[in-house]
């Protein structure tokens, strides 16, 4: 199964920017789900200096800087990615073999020192962008756990309270709402539902971390899908030991499979921001931003 991802971010400033550095995080990851045919970076203007690298979570960065003055910042990325079905089926059917695993002995299991458990703890503590959670909301994503209830049940079923229990509503949130705002106003969007379950599972004491990539979306039935109409998309994963890491879409209330892209995971959204940067200039700036994801219909 092979998916064509355009992303184009676009920065529109009032006066010229004589400097500009930026992180740029558009190259999906390598995993043993999906494969990275062929990938394109393009911007406008062109780049001073260019270095590419991958971090300590293997998400792959491209450190740009334009030292010539500009009005404007356009990064286009193209990207080919092949989902393995076949792996994706095994670790669906991994996840069914998970279920019979307690809430009990996962927390047993994540007091062991083998390098898997190690890696994980780290996904356990608060990070930048997500605090620990409050006692209310300790208390609602507790609701869906009891020591001797399976595990992948209690988060799945958590995900879907979420999903019921709160508004999408694109505009309410930015980078800097807390947590306990959408909690306490029941509506954000999938970047605020995942940092909200990260919070509540790792009070929990359990390791969960933060998934960033694209989400193929279907049109209305009879109706041609339009170009650009895509977006950026965030999840959640929790590790089972001696199973592996599962993911959970609670925006969609859905078990990701052959739809999601995964383009890197983090503590949270600032280990895989899509882009950041800094500039030198002054005024204002306008964000715009354009995504669409397509499977390939001639691969059968």
């Amino acid at each position: 199964m092979t998916y064509h991802i355009y992303h184009s971010t676009q920065f529109s400033y009032q006066q010229w920017v004589s400097l500009s550095h930026n992180l740029i995080r558009l190259k999906p990851q390598e995993t043993q789900f999906q494969t990275v045919e062929n990938f394109v970076l393009e911007t406008e203007p062109s780049v001073s200096e260019l270095e590419e690298y991958d971090d300590y979570f293997g998400n792959h960065l491209a450190h740009i800087l334009i030292r010539h003055p500009h009005l404007h910042l356009k990064v286009i990325a193209k990207s080919s990615v092949i989902l393995d079905t076949t792996a994706i089926d095994a670790h669906l059917h991994r996840g069914e073999e998970a279920r019979v695993v307690t809430y009990r002995e996962v927390l047993n299991a994540l007091k062991a020192n083998t390098p898997d458990v190690i890696d994980a703890k780290q996904f356990c503590l608060p990070s930048p962008f997500i605090t620990e959670a409050s006692e209310a909301l300790h208390a609602y994503v507790g609701e869906s756990f009891a020591q001797e209830r399976s595990l992948y049940d209690s988060v799945e079923e958590f995900m879907g309270r979420i999903f019921h229990d709160f508004q999408f509503v694109s505009g309410f949130s930015n980078l800097s709402t807390p947590i306990e705002e959408t909690f306490q106003a029941r509506k954000g969007v999938c970047q605020d539902f995942a940092h909200l379950a990260i919070a509540a599972l790792r009070s929990m004491g359990l390791s969960a971390r933060y998934m960033s990539g694209y989400l193929e979306t279907l049109p209305p039935k009879g109706e041609k899908k339009l170009f650009g109409v895509d977006a950026s998309h965030a999840w959640f994963s929790v590790f089972i030991p001696d199973f592996g890491w599962f993911d959970f879409d609670p925006t969609n209330n859905i078990i990701p499979s052959y739809q999601h892209i995964v383009l890197g995971y983090g503590r949270d959204y600032g280990d895989c921001s899509p882009m950041q940067g800094v500039v030198q200039g002054s005024g204002m700036s306008h964000l715009s931003v354009m995504v669409d994801v397509s499977r390939d219909e001639s691969i059968k």
